[in-house]
């Protein structure tokens, strides 16, 4: 995924290009560039490796200009912007082109340039800084240009562009992408993720799909597809630019974590009524008639997202007795899923702009499904275009890697689930407010497991040499097994490995030895008889591990006696009602995975190869 930025205004732009690219640092990247204009020129600065890398060429070869464009992302060494300013390249009359996502029709559009252009463009953005090109060679403006070739573009994507001979504008077309133009005094302002914006402006317009604007200093003009003038609707950003800085913590994921407390206090916050609880969802947009007609659940997601989604099959499937599938994204939008007006589909995405999760709602939408979006992003492309959306109100989350907004997710889904069983009435008055009065407690326990993070360190000496982890979980703590592994692999870069603990002797156990460090998740809900007789297979798969001369380490209720008498370790939890359970015990896994990757020296906010948004698959 990339991301991409523009500015035009009185100041120098290469700067706030700069520190705003610096914003989209969690999206990942492997390189990055801007282009920055005068009335004379367009100078261009590139850089693969970190932004630092770009940071000390500009400052070796300073540009001036009042507007630009930037972009990082993964292009594996090709150019991070389509720049054609040499006199060889004189048809093209110095267009510079940024763009996210990936056009579904680039081959085709490669094959339609001559033979010598099509050799050099490799990048997407080579391609159509071609395209682009030869229009304005033909005698186009740099507005019409642009226009010309988004309507030639298929799939979700965003492209910002300057012209060397049409100095102090920017030019930006959204083809189904979040596209965020930002209003300043006598300065604009362009980005593909909202953090972004947080230090320059307040007030946010979003382009619709097909939507071009045309950014100068004194101004913006919006029109449609069809080139006729539009007015969209301007936001006023609720999120406080302090979210997007560090506030005192080594690194972003680090205080993340810690703000998951507030996270989940923010995503239950005013949905529940404090005496009977009652759960008021104001922007399902599906109505309780509707909910009532419903046969099964479709939750679909990518990563996290999908344990969330995992996770909530139990909490669905045990509140309301309803059959609930739980669907990878990239597999949903190319299956053939039976699907009715009687299915109601749910979207889970921290973005709202993952590629498989939006085509997989448009799957879903075709064949007559309502759908509603999980997501963190009001105006996401994901929420706009379901029935109703149920935001998680995490705030940014700019470390790559998905924390507040997993337990946010699982916050908004269990939500959900009381909403629904309310809604059919299967669970009755006394059950809802046993289970809002658990839910509120949720963020002071939160912070009862975030003290856990000195003895987390600590034991994360013991994970960092290991040839290899595998974390075991069973029923409703699979999924956080799943999750716990995930983390351990983006970010300390180890072998890790989610299994359900009964399945250990289907296969794992045969590679566990003293090389293996072995996490449990061995919480009990002592209210439940259910809950209790896992908690004995678990406890004798812990011997069995043990048995074969791994490290166990285990994650326990608070002043769990018998667990500590077969593990090597135990981290205590605050315990609570087991569909909630999860929430907690995701967090020194969190912790663990930070402090193993912190002792190997990886790179915590950028993993390689990890990224945000995937805007194309």
């Amino acid at each position: 995924m990339a991301g991409i930025v523009g500015y035009v205004g009185s100041r120098q732009a290469g700067p706030i290009l700069l520190r705003s690219l610096r914003k989209l640092e969690h999206l990942g990247y492997d390189s990055s560039g801007f282009a920055v204009g005068t009335d004379e020129a367009v100078h261009v600065r590139q850089a693969t490796g970190s932004l630092r890398d770009l940071q000390a060429a500009a400052r070796l070869d300073p540009v001036r200009g009042s507007y630009g464009i930037g972009r990082t992302g993964w292009t594996a060494g090709a150019p991070c912007l389509a720049a054609l300013p040499r006199p060889v390249d004189a048809p093209y009359r110095g267009v510079y082109v940024a763009l996210t996502g990936r056009p579904t029709n680039l081959h085709t559009l490669r094959s339609a340039l001559p033979r010598s252009d099509r050799h050099r463009a490799k990048a997407t953005a080579e391609t159509v800084g071609m395209l682009l090109g030869r229009h304005v060679g033909a005698g186009s403006t740099l507005e019409e240009a642009v226009r010309s070739v988004a309507g030639q573009l298929q799939g979700n994507c965003v492209l910002a562009a300057i012209r060397r001979d049409e100095p102090g504008s920017v030019v930006v077309a959204s083809l189904g992408l979040t596209a965020l133009i930002g209003l300043g005094r006598n300065e604009n302002f362009f980005a593909s993720d909202l953090p972004t914006l947080l230090n320059w402006c307040q007030n946010v317009v979003r382009l619709e799909r097909g939507d071009l604007a045309v950014l100068t200093a004194r101004g913006v003009l919006v029109t449609d597809a069809d080139a006729r003038p539009v007015s969209r609707p301007v936001r006023h950003m609720l999120w406080d630019p302090a979210s997007g800085e560090k506030s005192g913590y080594k690194h972003f994921m680090l205080k993340e974590i810690f703000e998951q407390p507030r996270s989940i206090r923010e995503t239950i916050l005013s949905r529940m009524d404090q005496r009977d609880g009652a759960v008021f969802l104001d922007e399902l947009g599906v109505t309780p008639g509707e909910l009532r007609n419903i046969s099964h659940l479709n939750l679909v997601g990518s990563g996290s997202s999908w344990h969330a989604g995992l996770a909530a099959k139990f909490m669905l499937e045990r509140m309301n007795r309803i059959h609930v599938a739980v669907e990878y994204g990239s597999e949903f939008r190319f299956s053939d899923p039976v699907i009715d007006d009687r299915v109601l589909s749910l979207f889970i995405s921290q973005s709202g702009e993952t590629a498989d999760a939006i085509a997989s709602q448009e799957l879903a939408q075709s064949k007559g499904a309502k759908t509603i979006a999980i997501c963190n992003s009001v105006d996401s492309t994901l929420a706009l275009r379901a029935h109703g959306a149920i935001y998680t109100n995490a705030g940014p989350e700019l470390a790559a890697e998905s924390t507040k907004s997993f337990v946010s997710q699982l916050a908004a889904l269990y939500l959900f689930s009381m909403y629904l069983a309310q809604v059919t009435g299967r669970l009755a008055a006394g059950a809802s407010e046993d289970c809002a009065r658990r839910l509120r407690q949720l963020p002071r326990l939160a912070e009862s497991a975030l003290e856990l993070a000195g003895r987390c360190e600590r034991i994360a000496r013991q994970v960092a040499p290991a040839r290899q982890v595998t974390v075991l979980g069973r029923g409703i703590h699979y999924p956080v097994a799943l999750e716990g592994a995930r983390k351990l692999q983006e970010l300390a870069q180890i072998q890790a490995l989610g299994c359900p603990a009964g399945e250990m002797r289907h296969g794992p156990a045969a590679i566990v030895d003293d090389g293996v460090v072995v996490i449990v998740l061995a919480t009990m809900d002592e209210g439940s008889e259910a809950s209790r007789r896992r908690y004995e297979k678990t406890l004798a798969q812990v011997r069995e591990v043990k048995s074969r001369q791994a490290r166990v380490l285990c994650v326990a209720n608070e002043g769990d006696r018998r667990i500590a008498r077969h593990a090597h370790e135990v981290i205590g939890v605050p315990p609570t009602d087991e569909l909630l359970q999860p929430i907690l015990n995701i967090i020194p896994l969190q912790l663990l995975a930070y402090y193993t990757a912190v002792r190997l020296g990886r790179a915590i906010d950028q993993p390689t190869d990890i990224t945000k948004k995937v805007t194309s698959a």
